[in-house]
């Protein structure tokens, strides 16, 4: 196995994690803050996608597509909390995951009823599209290298919200002891829509970016939110910092798991079934890592201990 292509496979699991981070950024907020499980914030992701594909294919820009999907989720998650999220807040989590549950299957068969069954294609445009020299001599595409740059980007601007703003320390208060800062004024119905907001709004985006190197289609965040949640029990439940260290490590296992197990059990099988082996073990390697990190920090690597 050559050098370069270990580096192309470790460029590939940044890029799929820092994806992963803006996907689990947003619900690790939303869950931190207001204690809620959301499955529909994989609809979110497939609403981003969709917004950015239709306005991409009208308009032919790229920069718009990405604008019309930050807009779109961050309408549609405000409208959530306004209509069905604010009746949740407080109740069983058992209620909350059967009313998401059901948003989650509006969502898809609307979005089938307005854009049918038919995947929608997102072109990387001409500026991003084509591979760049890294050093060393490697090609690496250039679309994905943007990737990871505009998810550190994005959670560098989410941290500096978070943690330097006016806004940031009220959510923070609010994660804290909602009650205590509705008692000093603070309109907590308002920062609830707001955060709920900012949450999809990162989910729209991961999906506008993801869906020019993948087809975009109805239930395309179903998977990807399942890794979300995996992202969030390792780095822990409301901690941004761990939803980020949290997907770079997904990101990588997945990524290079399927690389090298197999080629480890080759070591010891034949190569059909060390290649079997090794894959079956590979599409494990993330759940294993979470179990052992639960079973050293139940809380997660910066989830706050009981």
């Amino acid at each position: 196995m050559s050098a370069l292509l270990i580096i192309e496979q470790v460029l590939n699991g940044l890029q799929f994690g820092v994806m992963l981070f803006l996907m689990a950024a947003g619900l690790t907020l939303i869950f931190g803050v207001m204690g809620l499980i959301n499955l529909a914030h994989g609809s979110l992701y497939m609403i981003g996608a969709f917004a950015a594909a239709a306005v991409a294919g009208a308009t032919g820009s790229f920069i718009l597509a990405l604008g019309a999907a930050l807009a779109a989720a961050a309408i549609a998650g405000a409208l959530i909390e306004i209509t069905v999220i604010r009746r949740l807040y407080g109740k069983a989590h058992l209620d909350q995951v059967l009313a998401t549950f059901a948003l989650i299957l509006i969502f898809s068969e609307g979005t089938r009823w307005v854009f049918g069954s038919f995947p929608l294609f997102l072109d990387i445009p001409d500026y991003l599209s084509g591979p760049v020299t890294l050093p060393g001599g490697i090609q690496y595409p250039f679309y994905r290298l943007t990737l990871i740059a505009a998810g550190l980007l994005v959670g560098l601007g989410l941290w500096f919200l978070i943690e330097r703003t006016r806004v940031g320390i009220q959510i923070r208060a609010g994660e804290n002891d909602r009650e205590m800062i509705a008692a000093l004024g603070i309109d907590i119905t308002r920062l609830y829509t707001l955060v709920f907001a900012i949450g999809a709004a990162l989910a729209g985006l991961a999906g506008a970016l993801v869906g020019a190197i993948q087809s975009v289609q109805v239930g395309m965040g179903e998977p990807v939110l399942i890794l979300a949640f995996v992202v969030i029990v390792i780095g822990g439940i409301g901690s941004i910092k761990g939803a980020f260290i949290g997907a770079l490590l997904v990101g990588l296992t997945d990524t290079l798991g399927g690389i090298f197990l197999p080629e480890l059990f080759k070591l010891f099988m034949e190569p059909g079934a060390a290649t079997q082996t090794g894959s079956a073990l590979a599409s494990m390697a993330i759940y294993i890592l979470m179990s052992l990190v639960l079973i050293w920090r139940p809380t997660g690597l910066f989830g706050a201990r009981a």
